[in-house]
Formats: structure tokens, sequence, C-alpha cells
């Protein structure tokens, strides 16, 4: 039998010493999550938390408990500089001798928990390079360009990791009897054709004409421009949408829509947009607003909103290519 490879073994040869220990910190408060997720409503973690987060959306129970045992371990790892979290209005300084900043969505999908379905954390890590004095949000404003790693942890039938260092992607199944994460594959691949695509379909008549026009497309099948049928697929968590691609390829989409004015996309650029197109990337998909890569944004606000297209490469083409024979942005302006 051929010995399995742990993440710590991974890590020796992937990452840098600091890296790693910031890895290993956000693994070990992932069992802890996945362990409550288990116990479910044995635990108390089911219902609202009875606020609001910055975002202005209800906390769960779990949202806050993840959040804070996510924040207690990094800020006690002595390479982490800062973090930031998705549930919080401010960004937390950590240690001044840091490298490393560390941004995260506790709980994607959080929505998702009182019903029993997938849910999961996401994360990214950033360099530090103002050592010896207290981190801003500032230092946090840099293009997902600089990633120095990006992943997700998937609370579903099992818990999975899929992280990237910018060397390729990497997937991990949790093993409960050794409480380890084991390498399952150490090269993920996207292909960049698909038949399968994620949209929430509701947000129709709020959508830019390029997506409208590019859902009709697809919906009309066989029969259309497109000659080819195509199956929708929403699990309506980010996470869940993504990790499906990784596993068997397609696009998903949250575009630009008019249906909250002053919004311009539901998902978050540090929290979930940046980290998802390192990890989509890596893995041969693309990944843009629409329009621009994603990763070229320079971003002006730690909670800064935008649409996201990701997935199959001739997918995402497909629509930039759309948006720019219509002269129109990914944020309804016009060229």
């Amino acid at each position: 039998m051929t010995a399995q490879t742990t993440l710590a073994q991974y890590l020796e040869s992937h990452a840098t010493p600091e890296l790693a220990s910031i890895m290993t910190t956000l693994a070990t408060a992932s069992v802890a999550i996945s362990h409550l997720l288990d116990k479910g409503a044995l635990a108390g973690i089911h219902g609202e938390a009875g606020g609001q987060n910055v975002q202005g959306e209800a906390q769960k129970k779990l949202d806050v408990i993840s959040n804070d045992l996510l924040l207690n371990a990094l800020i006690h790892n002595p390479n982490c500089a800062g973090v930031a979290s998705e549930e919080l209005d401010e960004i937390s300084p950590a240690n001044d001798d840091g490298t490393l900043l560390v941004t995260f969505d506790p709980l994607d999908g959080s929505s998702n928990i009182d019903i029993n379905m997938t849910v999961g954390t996401i994360f990214s890590i950033l360099p530090y390079h103002n050592q010896g004095q207290k981190a801003c949000e500032s230092d946090f404003l840099q293009k997902g360009e600089n990633q120095l790693g990006a992943g997700y942890f998937i609370y579903g039938t099992s818990t999975m990791l899929a992280v990237t260092f910018g060397a390729g992607v990497a997937m991990f199944s949790f093993d409960p009897m050794t409480q380890t994460y084991i390498l399952i594959n150490d090269n993920v691949r996207i292909s960049e054709q698909t038949a399968e695509y994620a949209i929430n379909a509701s947000n129709r008549r709020y959508w830019l004409p390029p997506i409208q026009q590019y859902i009709e497309e697809l919906v009309q099948g066989d029969t259309g421009i497109r000659q080819k049928d195509y199956n929708t697929r929403w699990v309506a968590a980010m996470i869940a949408d993504v990790h499906r691609i990784l596993i068997r390829g397609g696009v998903f989409m949250y575009p630009y829509d008019t249906k909250i004015a002053g919004k311009a996309g539901k998902l978050r650029l540090m929290y979930e947009a940046n980290p998802m197109s390192f990890v989509i990337e890596q893995a041969g998909g693309a990944s843009t607003d629409g329009v621009e890569r994603i990763m070229d944004i320079a971003p002006t606000a730690i909670h800064q909103r935008i649409p996201v297209v990701l997935g199959a490469k001739e997918e995402v083409d497909y629509v930039k290519a759309l948006h720019e024979t219509a002269g129109i942005l990914a944020n309804g302006d016009r060229v």
C-alpha cells in the first residue's frame, strides 16, 4: 500500500515555513469547526446569533463561533501580522513582526447550516511588508495577484481542503480516524470546456444585457447558437459551486445586477473573489468580473464587492466577449 501524504508533509515541500505555519493554524481551526458541524443542533449552533455583520446580513450562531475560532488562532500565530474577517467591520492587528496577512470568510454559505447543506471556510494569505509596525487596513488592500496562498475548507459529506501556493492546486480529505488531512490530488485541473453552469436565475431581470444574452443562449441548448445542451446547478453557496467546478468542471456566475443600489456585486473581493480566483486560475480556469481579470483589480476597501464569473476558460472568455461586443463594462458603464 502506497504511503499517504499528510498536509504537514505536503507543506514541508510546497510552502515556506511561515506559510506552513499559517496553514497549520487554519487547518487546526477548520477541524474544530467541522466537529461543531458534525454535532449540529446538539451543539446548539443552529439558528440566528441575534446580530448583523458589517455587510448587514443576519449572523448565524456558527458564523460567530467560526469567526472567533479562526481569529483567536491566527492572532496568536507569530507569523501573522494581521487578520481581516468578512464578519468584522475592522481589521485585527496581530504580531508586528509577522510577515503575513490573512483574510477569511469564516463560514461561506452559512444560510445553509439549518438545512444541513454544504458550507465552508475561504481564506487568502498576503505578504506584509511593514514589520515593526501595527498592521492597518491599507496593508490588506493588495491585488489578488499578490496572494501567496489561498483556498478553502469545505464541510460537506466529508471535510476537504483545496489550496494553492501559486504552483497548482492540491486537494486533501480529512480522515476522522487519524484527525489528519490526507492528499488525494496534487494537480487539480479544470477543463476549458463545460456544459454546466451555476447562476441565480431569479435575478435575471436585474442583469445587464450581455449576461441576459449569455444565459438565454445556454437555455436554448442545441437549438441555439451554442449548439449543445447545458445543465444548471446552483447550491447558493459559492464554496460549494466552486468545489463542484474543481471536481467536474463548469462555470459559476454572480454577475453585476441592479437589484440593490450601490452594490456592484454580491461577492467580496478580499474574502471570496480573490482567493477563489487564485484557486481557479491555478487549476487552469479563468476568473473575471465579466470583463477584467479579478486578480488585477486594485481594491479600494476591505469589504469591497464585485461581480464574479469564473470556471471553464472558454465560457469565461465568451462572457467577456459579449460585454465587449455590447460596449458594456462589468459594472454597467459604457465603454
